[in-house]
């Protein structure tokens, strides 16, 4: 099988898995993520960058830091992974959700302004894909309605709005760096502090909730347990895999874009008038589908690709469907139009070492498909 997604390798990240055994450094913040933190800095400016052991954890640090308790709600949209709710839900947050823009599944920044409340605490803006919500309109509202703007950055690594790197809008912001990322190490995630009131707090809660970072800078005598927290730290060997990917990422993104352009122009033909809109190219490569009108249609192709060899994959469910959210929420019931289109994305195969020829092969299946269904009417 032509596999969804393929983990990144390279010799160079397996070579630095060998030097943490020499430097005898392979638990959190060691010299491999103390120069992937460096990377941060020197090449998109983020000054207050925390490594995690998930993208996750990164969200659920966000709502401890901001100390959300039962009855604070979160604007987010429903078209997105669970752990952007799931890391509020979990202290008791309540999200509230936005539909999906018509043209991409990022949330409409024109339904935010009419779902702010007295208990509203932040909005969560997700770049679905690598691409980007309106961003400076919910800066705006941030600023009319004294809220905090958190940044699930999770698939948007090295793409900018209007020139500013995504995961610097928030006041704190979230990156992921599983498997299925451009640039990953098995699991891992970060999270931005853009704000530096949040700092202090950020490093204590890392830390099982404990002062250690005050104590190995000398601050204080002896280290204590200062709130609750986690051990969120990442290991310097996912570090150490992560490091080349990050500093070859440009080189990475253009090599998907090339594999993401020659989909788009092997497909868009056939796809048109199927009714099968692609999405434009105002990315960051992360992702390639099909979206459909119809899921016996999707299904049908999906079965197809299958048949070939091919794997394929629908993206996420809308949350406000979800059996945890109708059981909690049975009040909140809304339909999001727009959001459920998005329910019929088909993804492609698209990974970092991905040749070619295996998007010639693929886009030949789905024209293939399209023209025996077309032939037959």
């Amino acid at each position: 099988m032509i596999p969804l997604n393929k983990c990144n390798y390279s010799d160079k990240s397996i070579k630095n898995i060998i030097k943490t055994f020499e430097n005898n450094h392979q638990t959190g913040d060691g010299p491999f993520t103390q120069k992937c933190m460096d990377f941060f800095f020197t090449k998109y400016n983020l000054k207050n960058t925390f490594f995690t052991t998930s993208g996750t954890h990164a969200l659920e640090m966000m709502a401890m830091i901001l100390k959300i308790k039962s009855g604070d709600e979160i604007i987010m949209p429903t078209y997105t992974f669970v752990s952007s709710a799931n890391a509020f839900a979990k202290f008791g947050g309540k999200p509230i959700f936005i539909d999906s823009l018509h043209s991409n599944p990022n949330m409409d920044d024109n339904l935010i302004e009419s779902k702010i409340s007295s208990k509203t605490r932040a909005i969560l803006i997700v770049h679905y894909g690598g691409w980007t919500c309106n961003i400076e309109k919910v800066v705006l509202l941030c600023k009319k309605y004294n809220l905090l703007l958190l940044e699930d950055a999770a698939q948007s690594i090295n793409h900018y709005y209007n020139g500013q790197i995504l995961g610097s809008f928030g006041d704190l912001s979230a990156m992921s760096f599983h498997g299925t990322k451009i640039a990953g190490c098995g699991e891992g995630g970060m999270l931005i502090v853009n704000n530096d009131l949040y700092r202090h707090d950020a490093e204590i809660i890392r830390e099982k909730g404990t002062n250690l970072k005050d104590y190995y800078a000398g601050k204080v005598p002896y280290y204590e347990w200062i709130t609750t927290g986690s051990s969120y730290l990442l290991s310097d060997i996912n570090a150490a895999y992560l490091l080349p990917q990050l500093e070859n990422i440009d080189l990475l993104i253009d090599n998907r874009k090339s594999l993401w352009m020659a989909y788009y122009q092997n497909i868009k033909d056939s796809a048109d008038y199927k009714k099968c809109p692609l999405q434009d190219s105002s990315s960051n490569f992360y992702i390639f589908y099909l979206k459909f009108k119809d899921r016996n249609i999707m299904n049908y192709y999906r079965n197809i690709l299958k048949e070939n060899g091919i794997s394929s994959a629908p993206h996420f469910t809308c949350l406000h469907k979800s059996p945890y959210y109708t059981k909690n929420y049975p009040d909140n019931f809304e339909t999001f139009e727009n959001a459920e289109k998005f329910e019929l994305i088909l993804r492609l195969p698209l990974y970092n070492s991905m040749e070619m020829d295996k998007v010639f092969q693929i886009s030949n299946v789905i024209n293939n498909i399209c023209y025996c269904e077309e032939i037959h009417k």
